[in-house]
């Protein structure tokens, strides 16, 4: 018969052994990481600060240093590829706009979101971002241009994830940087008839105080292209109401002073 002093021994034993690693499942939300370390960007600051150029220029010299930014982020999960994040491209452009005195800074942002689902039928969330950016100099003066991104998330990080889509995009084509992709010509991509929304499956989303006066101009134009514009809803009072005059109204009163 086991004593107690023999089975104390024994679960301790148990309990000591190591646990098992957690599963390496990845999941919907990870965003790819990056196997190693970015290196370090040495840029040597002109004595006495950046020169005192027009934007056009300084961002010119700012190009003329950031020639190439490798493909080294790799994705070895699922699908296996490799790319050029965010990180990376701030990690190259970063020290060089400072040696030059250029700032790179987001104006506006435009952004539209939809609910979609993954192939498993997981609900996610799609954001669309225009962002525009101002590319200062080290005189104050600036240069005007935009970037769009797109993301799908199963989280709250969706806007996130856009604009750095965006910034990235920014920085290699306003900066020129060779991205050794295929060309889009290369191939064709024959496109299936997308699912249509219904005009009921608004509602809620038009009558939420959060949704932007932006966000309705958007669901308008898509009732618009759908042909939906007349379809009898049920608003937010109970009554019938077309979803375009119910659309109209509430983005009025929004826009007039109410809560966006």
């Amino acid at each position: 018969m086991t004593s107690l002093q023999e089975r104390a021994a024994q679960m301790a034993r148990t309990t000591d052994q190591p646990a098992e690693p957690p599963s390496a499942a990845r999941p919907d939300y990870d965003e790819p990481r990056v196997d190693e370390p970015l290196p370090d960007i040495d840029v040597e600051v002109p004595e006495g600060g950046p020169a005192q150029v027009p934007v056009h220029v300084a961002w010119a010299n700012v190009m003329g240093q950031v020639r190439a930014v490798a493909k080294e982020d790799k994705v070895t999960e699922g699908p296996r590829f490799v790319y050029r994040g965010v990180d990376r491209a701030l990690n190259v452009f970063g020290p060089v706009c400072r040696a030059h005195g250029v700032l790179v800074l987001p104006h506006r942002v435009e952004a539209a979101y939809r609910d979609t689902k993954t192939s498993t039928g997981k609900p996610t969330r799609e954001c669309t971002v225009l962002v525009t950016y101002r590319i200062y100099g080290p005189m104050g003066d600036h240069l005007e241009t935009q970037a769009a991104g797109e993301s799908l998330d199963t989280g709250d990080k969706g806007s996130a994830k856009a604009q750095a889509v965006a910034l990235r995009t920014l920085l290699f084509h306003a900066g020129l940087v060779p991205t050794q992709d295929p060309d889009p010509d290369s191939h064709n991509i024959e496109r299936g008839e997308a699912v249509v929304r219904s005009a009921a499956s608004y509602v809620e989303e038009i009558c939420n105080p959060r949704t932007s006066v932006q966000r309705l101009l958007q669901i308008k134009y898509e009732l618009t292209q759908t042909g939906q514009m007349g379809a009898l809803v049920t608003n937010e009072t109970g009554d019938d109401e077309q979803i375009g005059a119910m659309v109209n109204r509430i983005g009025k009163e929004r826009s007039t002073g109410g809560a966006q």
